[in-house]
């Protein structure tokens, strides 16, 4: 079954994605505007769970923006929170002193099996080569009835630029096919948590979008949060400046608005239920 998932979209290099996020922890903040959001929401389906049990695990924490508000919000349950990217694992640790910060890949925790009462995860998953590996080990290391919670983007997610990028491609009559990043679909979510061994699960979607004053503006912030394209096939820089140029060129015709240009991201909120 994991093998199916890897073939349905482009390679992930965790390498690649690990380097990223770690060079770029101290711009996050300051241009994670969708996925601040995409905290908001989960700590909105959180709250209406009902009571909660411990300890609490974040997988993907990053700077620690929703570490910080389950810290606020239920600081009776001990929390750890883990990141692939050691860079993102220091800063959160400095912002989030209640808990304890490991580095951690979200497809091997390294946590005994049944550790956690809750585990969650905010804009992480979808940069995970095996989503039901990855879930497998949310299962094991959940006590019977935990509960997980996570947020990734979806197949949606940023179809402006990709879509752009492609039609540029084949335009300008590139060699080398577009390596735009991919997102998982509602269906390989779905299945991923029934392949892992969720007792319950519940899927939901919504859509978020940003606003840029061009496309340079948008790729410029994807850089500064490190969520460039982490693909085994991208190359060092994103294309050959003819593509770049007709890509830009697409996006504002295709998408544009008077003044800016709108990159959407839809978000994919899940809830499960480990068998008791």
């Amino acid at each position: 079954m994991a093998r199916v998932f890897a073939m349905n979209r482009p390679h992930i290099d965790g390498h690649r994605v690990r380097r990223q996020f770690s060079r770029h922890a101290g711009d996050y903040d300051a241009y994670a505007v969708v996925q601040k959001r995409v905290v908001e929401g989960l700590l909105e389906r959180l709250r209406q769970t009902g009571s909660l049990t411990g300890p609490v695990l974040e997988v993907g924490t990053g700077t620690g923006l929703l570490g910080q508000k389950i810290a606020e919000e239920y600081g009776q349950l001990p929390l750890v929170l883990s990141d692939i990217a050691q860079g993102m694992t220091r800063h959160a640790a400095r912002m989030v002193p209640q808990g304890m910060a490991v580095d951690a890949d979200a497809q091997n925790l390294p946590f005994r099996a049944q550790t956690f009462g809750l585990l969650l995860s905010s804009s992480m998953y979808q940069w995970v080569n095996d989503l039901p590996r990855a879930f497998a080990e949310s299962v094991r290391v959940l006590q019977p009835g935990g509960r997980f919670l996570f947020a990734l983007f979806g197949e949606r997610t940023l179809y402006e630029l990709r879509d752009s990028h492609r039609q540029a491609v084949a335009e300008v009559g590139c060699r080398q096919p577009s390596h735009a990043q991919e997102f998982p679909t509602r269906a390989e979510v779905q299945l991923a948590l029934r392949t892992a061994g969720f007792a319950v699960s519940h899927i939901e979607m919504t859509t978020e979008v940003e606003y840029h004053a061009d496309v340079s503006q948008l790729l410029r912030g994807l850089k500064k949060i490190g969520a460039q394209n982490a693909t085994g096939a991208a190359p060092a820089g994103f294309s050959s400046r003819r593509v770049m140029q007709r890509m830009m060129e697409l996006y504002r015709q295709r998408y544009g608005e008077p003044g800016r240009i709108p990159a959407s991201y839809e978000v994919i909120y899940g809830m499960a239920v480990t068998p008791r």
